[in-house]
């Protein structure tokens, strides 16, 4: 719970960590189309590091609500070369990659990625699972309702946190079945919720305490944020401070954000709250 194993680096969650998102996606919700060259990624991940991220999440397949498909082929032409390249560049980096598919998975692994973010938890690639207990690297669970292309048609649940926490119960129990030690949760704020669903998980973020896993928070310029307040992603810096703070007093673990600075002051103002 305490700690998770890195391409075997200790990393100590006793204290939060953030996570910084690259998306090399030409369509992603806020910065799609931004990171298209080797300069402005090494640029952008150089920041994320200095500003004080501990994980860089690499994402080439965008889940945005109503994200265009791509095969699998696409997504590995994306992201295979980002990764190689980080890596070489920054070889103490610990790259998370954000992948719903085995093989991508597998591939970015072998080249020196050491976590896996998945949106999908193991349903839109039922290998996923024995590939993630083969590799043995931390994996990260979100929760989904439907895909990217449907997920905002009409999200309904009996009670959202009830069934979010009962969902989580399942995978994780399936996950050390098969010998996969560090699990982190994602309710996944924003996939397949309404506005209204949202705030309820986070007003109960911390029942997620429960699971006794790590937990992770990408609330980071979402629409439920901006949205409320007449306003744009670009705009919705402040809001997500708001939110991460939120998240952070609830007892989350990892921030995964677009602004690293922002979050780590928030990291430090609740660790002197709490101290």
């Amino acid at each position: 719970m305490k700690s998770i194993n890195c391409n075997g680096t200790l990393i100590d969650l006793t204290s939060p960590k953030v996570m910084g998102i690259l998306n090399i996606t030409p369509d992603s919700f806020f910065d799609g189309g931004k990171y298209k060259n080797e300069t402005a990624i090494i640029s952008q991940v150089a920041k994320m590091l200095v500003e004080g991220a501990t994980f860089i999440d690499v994402g080439a397949y965008s889940s945005r609500p109503g994200a265009k498909h791509i095969v699998e082929q696409e997504e590995l032409e994306r992201i295979l070369p980002v990764v190689k390249m980080l890596v070489k560049e920054f070889p103490e980096i610990l790259i998370s990659v954000d992948t719903f598919r085995s093989n991508i998975a597998e591939k970015c692994i072998e080249n020196g990625a050491c976590i896996v973010n998945d949106i999908s938890a193991g349903s839109m690639d039922t290998t996923l699972f024995k590939t993630i207990a083969k590799l043995q690297v931390p994996y990260i669970i979100m929760h989904m309702q439907g895909t990217p292309q449907n997920m905002q048609a009409n999200p309904t649940y009996k009670n959202v946190v009830t069934d979010i926490l009962n969902y989580f119960s399942e995978k994780i129990y399936e996950l050390r079945a098969l010998g996969v030690n560090d699990i982190i949760a994602d309710v996944g704020f924003g996939f397949g919720k309404t506005t209204e669903q949202n705030y309820t998980l986070l007003k109960n973020l911390d029942l997620f305490k429960n699971l006794e896993i790590p937990t992770l928070a990408g609330l980071s310029r979402k629409s439920m944020l901006y949205k409320p307040l007449n306003i744009t992603a670009k705009e919705a810096l402040n809001a997500t401070t708001v939110a991460n703070t939120i998240a952070l007093l609830k007892g989350t673990t990892i921030l995964r954000v677009h602004d690293v600075k922002e979050a780590i002051e928030a990291i430090k103002i609740v660790e002197l709250l709490n101290n």
